[in-house]
């Protein structure tokens, strides 16, 4: 059969329509007619389109697969592929940032409610400073001998300011390091007593009377004081974990000793873990009964070598981890002229210049007392020396 030639092929035409949300494509073209006739059961594989490779699932609007992930449509992966080294580092770091500021924010709190602050009339005879941080100053750190009302201990001191038994100056701050320790039986001119030992300097007239007679003798500025609150002190050590101690052999009975109430401390010489109240003996043995005939000069050096190893332990890994404890029970454990930043910049300035060795404040000479009693004496070659030694570190 030939087609004739002039016979154009007829082709049916389809008008697209547009796709609506929701809607599949073969409803854009209307309702599909309804079948006639008897149902012809469904085989296996009846309107089964085979997807090309790389297709996934479709998304039951007959669109592609719905995307799972960001807004850029990335699948997400597995948790622990998602653990990268940079990303565990950087959550490490932004760890011990939170756990360093925790411990800041505890250590205002506290520098603000639980520390006790110094008599009003010390702010009157200290110098001018900078913040302890960034400028050099001269610290004045006291202990005194001052015992509890309840003390059993024989000749303690329960009322007043009492003796100091410790007297240390510290020069921190702007890259400066030194420290000088003043036997507290060393003979100075008080005034209105007289020639006395040092440490009677506080019991007359407290930190106040303490900085003026130093800062006079010394010919030196003092900036800020600090006195060392026994009552809290063990608290601390405690929140430290303790502290290693390293001396000689210390035998000293605290509050009249166990006996009576109080406390008993043995150490034999060496190396020893010790805790807040064996660290609280150390620091205010008076009499060492291992070592009756030792000097003010070796009990010095005791509590020199408690506070260089309580530096260390602060400074340790451990106490790291212990550090919103720590920052917690330090003020209560000091009574000073500063402010909790100002604390702050102090402690940051010490561990900054390390650990300077404690130059002791060395007597030339002894000397007896208007009460019968001796002291030491320094001369003013020595004086001078060890000044300008100090304020050069």
């Amino acid at each position: 059969m030939t087609r004739d030639p002039d016979d154009k092929p007829r082709y049916k035409r389809y008008r697209a329509v547009p796709r609506l949300p929701g809607r599949r494509e073969d409803d854009a073209l209307g309702p599909s007619p309804a079948p006639t006739g008897p149902r012809r059961p469904r085989k296996p594989g009846d309107g089964h389109v085979p997807r090309m490779p790389g297709e996934g699932a479709a998304d039951g609007r007959g669109g592609p697969p719905r995307a799972r992930g960001g807004k850029n449509g990335a699948s997400r992966r597995p948790w622990r592929e998602r653990i990268t080294p940079k990303r565990t580092i950087l959550a490490l770091v932004a760890l011990v940032f939170a756990w360093l500021a925790l411990s800041l924010v505890l250590f205002l709190i506290s520098a603000h409610f639980e520390r006790t602050s110094l008599p009003s009339n010390v702010a009157s005879v200290l110098d001018p400073s900078g913040f302890p941080l960034t400028s050099a100053d001269n610290i004045l750190v006291l202990g005194s001998d001052r015992r509890q009302k309840d003390s059993k201990e024989p000749g303690a001191e329960t009322t007043g300011f009492g003796r100091s038994d410790t007297i240390m100056l510290i020069r921190t701050g702007g890259g400066h390091a030194a420290r000088l320790s003043i036997p507290r039986d060393t003979i100075v001119e008080i005034p209105g007593h007289g020639p006395q030992k040092i440490n009677a300097a506080h019991e007359y007239g407290g930190p106040a009377e303490s900085v003026s007679v130093i800062k006079h003798w010394l010919d030196i500025p003092i900036n800020h004081v600090v006195e060392v609150n026994f009552e809290n002190f063990p608290q601390l050590i405690d929140a430290m974990g303790g502290v290693t101690y390293s001396g000689s052999c210390i035998v000293s009975k605290l509050d009249g000793g166990a006996a009576d109430g109080g406390f008993t401390l043995r150490l034999s010489t060496g190396t020893h873990h010790i805790d807040g109240k064996q660290a609280l003996a150390i620091a205010r043995t008076r009499e060492n009964l291992c070592a009756p005939d030792e000097s003010d000069i070796q009990r010095e050096e005791h509590q020199q070598a408690l506070f260089t190893d309580m530096k260390d332990q602060l400074l340790s890994p451990s106490s790291f981890l212990r550090l919103p404890l720590i920052a917690w029970n330090a003020p209560p454990a000091i009574i000073s002229d500063m402010s909790g930043a100002e604390l702050l910049g102090m402690f940051a300035a010490l561990a900054l210049t390390g650990t300077p060795p404690t130059h002791v404040l060395e007597p030339t000479g002894q000397a007896t007392l208007p009460d019968g009693g001796e002291g030491l004496t320094v001369s003013d070659a020595a004086r001078r020396a060890d000044v300008a030694r100090f304020m050069a570190g």
